[in-house]
Parts: C-alpha cells; sequence; structure tokens
C-alpha cells in the first residue's frame, strides 16, 4: 500500500496579501503539489475545508494524526493551514514537509523548519515551467523523508525539538487501518461523483448520470458515517444535473452541524427558489433561509446574490400579472440586495452585474445614471480576472452582458463566443439568457434597437437546448 500524503493548502483563487492579481492554488495543487506526491510513490489526500465552509470536522483530524506523511503550502499565511501545521506538528515529530511561494510574505520566521519555496509566474500565474520546477524539488524532498523515515532518523516539528519529553499519545492499529479504508472508500465517492458531473454534460446519458448518482446516494447512507467534504460534493453533484429537490432532501439528512454551515444554508435558498416553479411557496422559504444568514455573518457577494435572485424572480411574476405596484418593489428589493453583495466584496462581479442590468431595466433617469457610474467598477473586477488564468464561463457571460449595457454588439459577439465555449451546466446560459431577456424586453418598450441583441440570446437558448 501506498503510504498516505495529506496536503494542507488553501483551495480555489485566494487574493494575495501584497495586492496583486490572486493566486489559483487549484492548479499549483494539480500541477505542481499532486504530481511530485505520486512521483514520490505516495497517495496523495487533499483537505476539503473550502467545500465545507471551513468546519474543522473529525476527519480533518484523523488525517492530520494519521496520515504518514503531509505537504502544508504557508503561502498567503491562510489561517485554516496554519492551525492545521499546528495540530500535525504536535501530533507527528516528523515526515511534514512545508512549501510557500517565495515573493509572498510569511507572519513568522519559517526558516527552521527548512521549508521548501517555489515560484510564481507574472502576476501570480503557475505556468509550466514553475510547476516542473516544484514538481521535481518536492518529490526529491518526499522521496528524502521518506527513506529518513524509515530509519527514525527525522525530527521537523518545533514543538519535538523544543521539548524532548513531549511525547504523542498512541493510536491502535486498528483505528489506523480502519481510517485508511475510510479514506479510501471517501475518494472512491468522490470519484465516481466526479463521473456523475461529466456525464450530466452530455445530453445522451442524462438518464445513466441519473441513475449512477442514486446508487452512491444508496452506498452513502446515512450521511453522518460520511467525510462532510464527500457530503457537500454529493449535494452540488444533484446541482449539477439540475435537481433541486435532490439537493434539499440531502441537506435534510446531514448532521445539524455540516447542515447549518453558511455553504450549505445557501445552496439550500437556491436550491428551494429553484424548486419554486412546481411550488410557489418555496421561494418564500428561500428567503427565508438566506436572510437569516446574511443576519448570521453580514452581507456577501454569494448570500446577498442569491436573495437578489429571488427578488428579481418575484418581479418578474409580478410584471407577468401587469402587478405593477408590487413588481416596483421587487425591482427594488432586487437591486439593493445586488448592490450589497458587490459593496461586500467587489472582486466578485456578479451581484455587480445583476445590479446594473436591472438598473438598466429601470431605466429612469437616476437609475440609468447609477448604471453608468458602476459599470466602470464591474467591468475592472471582471477584468482582473480574465488578465489571470481562471476565467471561466461566468465571466465571459459578465463580459457579455457589459458590452451589451453598453451597447457595443461586435464586443457582444465576441464575448459570446468565450462564455458558449465555457459552459459548464445547462443552467449557466439559461441565467444568462433570462438576463438579456429583460434587457432587450424594457429596451424595446423604451424604442430602443434590438434585433442584434435578439441573436445573442438564441444562440444561448441554442447552447442551452444542446445541454438539455
Amino acid at each position: 500500500m501506498k503510504p498516505l500524503c495529506f496536503v494542507l493548502m488553501p483551495f480555489g483563487n485566494k487574493p494575495d496579501p501584497t495586492g496583486g492579481k490572486d493566486i489559483d492554488f487549484d492548479r499549483i495543487y494539480r500541477t505542481g503539489i499532486r504530481p511530485a506526491i505520486e512521483d514520490a510513490g505516495m497517495e496523495p489526500i487533499r483537505a476539503d475545508e473550502e467545500k465545507t465552509g471551513g468546519i474543522i470536522h473529525g476527519p480533518m483530524f484523523e488525517r492530520l494524526l494519521l496520515c504518514d506523511f503531509a505537504v502544508a503550502d504557508l503561502t498567503t499565511a491562510n489561517a485554516n493551514v496554519f492551525y492545521e501545521l499546528g495540530v500535525r506538528h504536535t501530533a507527528r515529530p516528523a515526515t511534514t514537509v512545508t512549501i510557500f511561494a517565495k515573493q509572498q510574505p510569511i507572519p513568522f520566521d519559517i526558516n527552521f523548519l527548512r521549508s521548501l519555496p517555489y515560484g510564481l509566474g507574472k502576476n501570480n500565474t503557475f505556468p509550466p515551467s514553475m510547476a516542473k520546477k516544484l514538481r521535481k524539488a518536492l518529490k526529491e524532498k518526499l522521496e528524502e523523508l521518506r527513506d529518513l523515515a524509515a530509519k527514525s532518523e527525522p525530527v521537523d516539528s518545533p514543538l519535538f525539538q523544543l521539548i524532548g519529553e513531549w511525547q504523542p499519545g498512541k493510536i491502535a492499529r486498528l483505528k489506523t487501518d480502519t481510517f485508511r479504508e475510510q479514506v479510501q472508500y471517501n475518494e472512491e465517492i468522490k470519484r465516481r461523483l466526479g463521473e456523475v458531473r461529466e456525464l450530466a454534460k452530455k445530453k445522451a446519458t442524462q438518464a445513466q448520470a441519473q441513475k449512477l448518482l442514486a446508487s452512491i446516494r444508496d452506498d452513502m447512507r446515512p450521511l453522518d458515517t460520511a467525510e462532510s467534504g464527500t457530503v457537500i460534493d454529493l449535494m452540488l453533484t444533484y446541482r449539477a444535473l439540475s435537481d433541486w429537490e435532490g439537493m434539499i432532501a440531502v441537506q435534510k439528512d446531514m448532521p445539524k452541524v455540516l447542515a447549518e454551515q453558511v455553504l450549505v444554508q445557501e445552496q439550500l435558498g437556491f436550491a428551494l427558489n429553484r424548486c419554486a416553479g412546481k411550488d410557489p411557496a418555496m421561494r418564500g422559504k428561500a428567503l427565508k433561509v438566506l436572510k437569516k444568514v446574511e443576519q448570521r455573518q453580514g452581507p456577501s457577494s454569494e448570500t446577498c446574490g442569491l436573495i437578489g435572485r429571488i427578488h428579481k424572480d418575484y418581479w418578474s411574476e409580478a410584471v407577468n400579472s401587469d402587478n405593477d405596484l408590487e413588481a416596483k418593489g421587487y425591482l427594488n428589493n432586487a437591486i439593493d440586495a445586488y448592490l450589497r453583495g458587490f459593496m461586500a466584496d467587489q472582486r466578485d462581479a456578479y451581484p455587480g452585474i445583476n445590479a446594473v442590468t436591472l438598473l438598466d431595466i429601470k431605466g429612469d433617469t437616476e437609475s440609468l445614471q447609477k448604471k453608468d457610474r458602476l459599470l466602470p467598477v464591474v467591468r475592472f473586477a471582471v477584468t482582473r480576472r480574465l488578465e489571470g488564468a481562471t476565467a471561466d464561463y461566468w465571466d465571459h457571460a459578465t463580459m457579455l452582458e457589459l458590452a451589451v449595457l453598453e451597447n457595443k454588439p461586435e464586443d457582444a459577439v465576441d464575448y459570446l463566443g468565450q462564455a458558449l465555449a465555457d459552459v459548464r451546466e445547462s443552467w449557466e446560459p439559461e441565467t444568462t439568457e433570462n438576463n438579456l431577456k429583460l434587457i432587450a424586453d424594457a429596451r424595446k418598450k423604451r424604442g430602443e434597437e434590438t434585433g442584434w441583441l435578439i441573436r445573442v440570446i438564441e444562440a444561448l437558448q441554442k447552447k442551452r437546448a444542446e445541454m438539455a
């Protein structure tokens, strides 16, 4: 059996504390750290705190204590990583490697840890040349550590170095064997969930994806025995299949401490609102859930963006029912929610683009002036991401909407092509399509030309139909 190597590091894109471009830690893991661990003859296991909203759960401590080796990336001085490293250093005298991007400041002297520095490219990118260097250096470090560990020689924990009498508690061999089986089980479940999401992207395999997901769900019962990150993965896989009832059922079956996490509550609110087509009462439940989250944690781009979407749906229903008075109130509520989200985090353009879109639709002089003031800020937020290596569908779709709002047909067509190439799930182009329809309808009522915009909408409709 290969030794298990636990990786402690940030997830996704994280801000550079020095003010530079965001750092794509998933790319660093995928192209540098994971291959190095595999080259050293070990099995990489990565933490799931991003998916669990940062909750420290039992399996996290088990991995910190029981994995044979560990790699900790200290770049950006992520609080979770330092906490986890402290736990590891308390429990294990050796077999932990610390690494960091050498351009980034570290809050304390780590020279005594014999940390391994690695390089980042221009604008904090991680090009293949840098990945190759990290992969080689980390592989050699792990192989050296593995060789020393076989001789019981190394001590890399400061606690064990400075307090010689400190000894970790002994863990029964049965516990470590069970742990390995559980880790391998969870990794296999995650692999199968990944297969479901890939199948969900193909129209011809939707039924196959649903059948496979049902089988996985049965294998995971009851959910309180599964790892938290795997349970979150299950919920998000139902989302990939647009199975909103499935998402709600997973949340209901979760252990309470996980079910109440902000990330889970946000996804619950999202799913409840999507069910409102069948049961209008679900929208009110969704709003109640999300308002409670905002009261607990304050405004955030994600929570307020979801609240804004609910008010926008209420507004759309009121417009279709010719209830102009209620429609005006819901439109104002949606704009306010999106603005709260954008002001909370101006790096996230999603609530910003929705705010300027609705201001354009509202169409009075004050709203249009406010839209014009916000447009450059939203454009800057998206452009900043596009300059890096992490642009996705929503970045290109946002630039598409910005081009529409600025009446630039040629730019809109260019961004449309990029967005269509990056679509992952069918509900993504549907969301953009709905936004552009609202803009087209409002402009048509004002007597403005919308022919080119209709053609853009038709292209999004075609893409959605291909994925349905």
